[in-house]
């Protein structure tokens, strides 16, 4: 009986570790001080301010999984888009958005 107990918890563990978020996902504070929230949304993440002068502004698409993610990032103030990415190491996201992959910028978010 107790074996059995532990069968099942263990199983019931594993499934819940599989279907896990990814990294990316989550409220992320930005270099600027606003909550970002990112979260899967047709295939991709998409990247939304929750506070600040642009909350509620969708500021980028990314794809990918585990630690890197690649698509596409909006600068809320002027709305410009521009190929962009994104690489999580801890509680930490770089992002990185850039004009012909040549001139780019990058910042870096903390997970809330």
């Amino acid at each position: 009986m107790i074996r059995t107990l532990i069968l099942a918890g263990a199983l019931v563990l594993a499934a819940g570790a599989a279907s896990a978020d990814e990294p990316i996902v989550g409220n992320w504070k930005t270099a600027a001080g606003d909550t970002a929230h990112i979260a899967s949304c047709g295939g991709s993440y998409c990247i939304v301010l929750k506070s600040g002068k642009y909350a509620g502004k969708k500021i980028g698409t990314l794809a990918g999984s585990g630690v890197t993610y690649t698509g596409q990032i909006t600068d809320p103030a002027n709305d410009k888009t521009y190929s962009g990415s994104g690489n999580v190491l801890g509680n930490s996201l770089k992002m990185k958005g850039c004009v012909l992959n040549v001139l780019c910028k990058s910042q870096t978010w903390t997970r809330l």
